[in-house]
């Protein structure tokens, strides 16, 4: 077996890592990594490339990231249910091995690094937190296992399936879990952006982010009997078609305003669209109201929730109208939204604070010389996905 010593490569993945779990929470502690800390995670943990059967693969402080693990990474953030492997295999199929390899090596090296990232850094905060945390892990992970098993309707065969599929047993799956959690409570102990937010910087962001975040468009949602004249039937020529619809709109008008249900008034009597609905629309902006809708807004400015229009004439059409809700243009006043401008501070502040963090790392180390066994990861995929396809048996 040869072995080769690589440098340790720099945390370029926490941003990415943040991103993917949630924050767990472990005070209000506001120390920053010194840089001598930051040297620790860089240094601490030796690299090394190694020949095992079936190929190279990458140990990283005692675990190994096999090429197995890169090309069947997920590929979620790019297509949802795709592995790397499966993404990639129509490029490889529609370019020579050198193209493919050129635009293939850049997504495999950041997955690689990204591995080696999440490994050096869990490893450092483990080191840090001790085992304390372990019980408190174990439950969580528990947990989340059980929240896997419930998207599968609670069996959990179907779920163990999923996981082998994954190649992933359940406890690889609480493994990983228990990684996240304490790499994230680490993280969010040492990164400094939980200080009290002040009124002069809410003040500040919402009169900086209001138009774009906090301004109400004029919205109007209501319910819509549509008597549709050219289908009124007549029974003699001397009747008149559009009388009649008018009556019609008469009569039900004020059977809805003496408390008939509008509702099933209207999935029994409108000629509109949404008639199976019980007329109702969904919320629309006044202005986007065309002919012969447009004197819908006009009857809804002066009227309240739950008042009853009509019947309203129009260009072949009779309607009644009843407003079920209706916001004004405008905007909202900070004190209702204070709540949601102080969360949106503190998560800038806390992407300010990992952009800080992930420049410091990336200062600290030189990325390390992973270029053989991302050259080999890419050249498997590229092999895959152009060889011959092979039957169960040979894949064994």
């Amino acid at each position: 077996m040869r072995e080769k010593k690589i440098s340790a490569g720099p945390m370029t993945a926490v941003l990415y890592l943040l991103a993917a779990f949630s924050t767990v929470g472990c005070g209000d502690k506001s120390s920053a990594l010194t840089d001598a800390e930051l040297e620790r995670i860089a240094v601490t943990e030796k690299i090394q490339l190694v020949e095992k059967t079936g190929g190279l693969v990458l140990v990283v402080g005692g675990e190994t990231i096999t090429s197995n693990e890169v090309i069947g990474a997920s590929a979620d953030q790019f297509e949802e249910g795709k592995t790397v492997a499966e993404l990639l295999k129509p490029m490889a199929q529609n370019t020579t091995a050198e193209e493919f390899k050129e635009q293939a090596s850049i997504p495999i090296k950041d997955i690689v690094t990204g591995k080696i990232s999440r490994i050096l850094l869990y490893q450092h905060a483990k080191r840090e937190l001790g085992e304390g945390a372990k019980e408190g892990l174990d439950k969580m992970a528990e947990k989340e296992l059980r929240k896997f098993v419930l998207q599968y309707g609670g069996d959990e065969a179907k779920a163990d399936q999923a996981l082998a599929e994954k190649g992933m047993s359940r406890e690889a799956f609480k493994e990983e879990h228990k990684k996240a959690i304490i790499t994230q409570s680490y993280l969010a102990s040492k990164l400094s952006y939980k200080r009290p937010v002040t009124f002069s910087e809410l003040t500040e962001y919402y009169k900086e982010h209001k138009d774009k975040l906090f301004y109400n468009e004029s919205l109007l949602k209501f319910r819509l009997i549509d008597i549709d004249i050219s289908k009124i039937e007549i029974t003699d020529l001397e009747e008149n078609r559009a009388e009649k619809a008018r009556k019609k709109g008469r009569e039900l008008a004020a059977r809805a305003k003496a408390g008939e249900d509008f509702a099933r008034l209207a999935e029994e009597y409108s000629d509109g669209h949404r008639k199976s609905f019980g007329g109702l629309w969904p919320e629309v902006q006044p202005d986007s109201l065309a002919m012969p809708y447009i004197v819908l807004a006009e009857a809804a400015e002066g009227m309240n929730p739950g008042e009853i229009a009509g019947p309203l004439e129009t260009v072949g059409h009779i309607f009644i109208m009843k407003l079920e809700a209706k916001q004004p243009a405008g905007y909202q006043p900070l004190d209702e939204v204070q709540g949601e401008v102080n969360n949106k501070i503190l998560v800038e502040r806390r992407n300010e604070a990992i952009i800080r963090l992930n420049a410091k790392l990336l200062r600290e180390a030189e990325i390390g010389n992973t270029d053989e066994f991302v050259d080999f990861c890419v050249d498997k995929i590229y092999k895959m996905s152009t060889g011959p396809a092979k039957t169960d048996q040979e894949s064994k």
